[in-house]
């Protein structure tokens, strides 16, 4: 059997890395290739283009690279039409994955999407290129398996990856224990700050996050704060961006720590993304801010069904973690973000209580074994070897 993947996030990346483990557990002649990145790759990904590089700069910035995506797209069709996998497997990203479920479709290969697009919050009317072009979808939250069921589409809730890769995380223990704030009154306290993962993020998000931290910089001097990057390019991007009065700042920076950070932050302040939903599995209070152009903000306001973009927050219809959308009120919301932010530093009671109340989400609505059963609903939906062999024959 021949399953091709198409994986273009960082985070993509990680849980498809989980699921080709999985698959490959139940049946290790099951060969695995497509596009993704580094640590599919390690468990055994044919890579054909590793699109984790394209995806770090974000789709939508990339208008000069058009060309190399469409060759990427040419690359996935010849691939389709000479090699014939039994199935393509999308995962998240879909500004380019709808390009590969189209020639999927066109090719008669069966198309599954794991953690699908947020169409249930915004640009609803994308539901017709899932009517066209995928067969089932795989949710990673049940009120999207509900949302998609009643739009005809074929979806079944697998939980997602993100609860069992925390489940499994083997920590930097040693990491976790030099910057986790102690009881003593002397030691410095902990701020995780997470830029993004993306190039785009980083230039859009990290000078209004940097304000904040001076901020609070001035009014906590013992506080210090851990920054996460995604690479060591991406962590040269961030002080490219920082002026001259940041060198002060009590930052440091590391790559490939990200949970370590979390685990060891007293509280983070990160850019909106789905690892909001570790921040619930950790129950780490987190404030988060996205920031868009005006226009992009008057378009959520119309066209958002839902009053949140933290995945949290939309599972809990509440906020449980703080966010700001920022656009044009920047000044405004970088006052309310470092109240947030000194109020958590000053008031421990209310610092727990947000832990407790992220507690109480994740006990009610964390679901483990997600790469398991989202192994177990693509090969249920799949004809058996003889059947495969019969296929590619004819």
């Amino acid at each position: 059997m021949k399953i091709f993947f198409s994986a273009g996030e960082p985070s993509g990346d990680q849980h498809a890395a989980h699921l080709i483990e999985e698959l490959r557990r139940r049946d290790p002649n099951i060969e695995c290739c497509g596009f993704g990145g580094p640590e599919m790759e390690k468990v055994g990904l044919r890579s054909i283009f590793r699109l984790t590089d394209l995806a770090v700069m974000g789709f939508v910035r990339v208008v000069p690279m058009l060309r190399k995506f469409f060759r990427v797209l040419g690359l996935a069709e010849k691939f389709f039409a000479e090699e014939k996998p039994d199935a393509v497997v999308l995962v998240n990203f879909p500004g380019f994955n709808w390009r590969v479920a189209k020639r999927a479709k066109a090719a008669g290969i069966p198309v599954f999407f794991y953690l699908p697009p947020q169409l249930w919050a915004w640009a609803s009317w994308r539901i017709k290129r899932v009517h066209k072009w995928i067969d089932y979808v795989l949710c990673g939250l049940p009120f999207e398996h509900d949302w998609y069921s009643k739009q005809g589409v074929n979806s079944e809730y697998v939980g997602h990856p993100f609860y069992d890769e925390v489940a499994e995380k083997q920590l930097d223990e040693e990491f976790v224990a030099e910057w986790k704030t102690s009881e003593s009154a002397t030691h410095p306290r902990t701020v995780g700050v997470l830029p993004g993962s993306r190039r785009h993020e980083v230039e859009k998000n990290w000078p209004i996050m940097l304000p904040v931290l001076r901020n609070i910089a001035a009014k906590h001097p013992d506080v210090r704060f851990l920054v996460a990057g995604f690479n060591d390019e991406f962590v040269a991007h961030c002080k490219e961006l920082m002026a001259p009065e940041d060198e002060n700042l009590p930052l440091t920076f590391f790559t490939g720590k990200t949970p370590e950070i979390i685990e060891a932050a007293d509280f983070c302040y990160m850019v909106s993304g789905s690892v909001s939903l570790e921040m619930l599995a950790r129950a780490k209070p987190v404030a988060v801010v996205y920031k868009v152009f005006r226009f992009g903000r008057i378009v959520q306001r119309l066209m958002m069904k839902v009053d949140y973009i933290s995945l949290p927050n939309l599972v809990a219809d509440r906020e449980v973690m703080p966010e700001w959308i920022v656009s044009d009120l920047i000044e405004q919301d970088i006052t309310a973000m470092t109240a947030q932010l000194d109020t958590w530093l000053s008031n421990p009671e209310e610092l727990q209580r947000s832990r407790e109340e992220l507690i109480a989400l994740r006990d009610s609505v964390m679901q483990t074994g997600a790469s398991r059963m989202t192994a177990d609903a693509i090969l249920a939906r799949l004809p058996q070897e003889e059947t495969i062999e019969h296929r590619r024959a004819a």
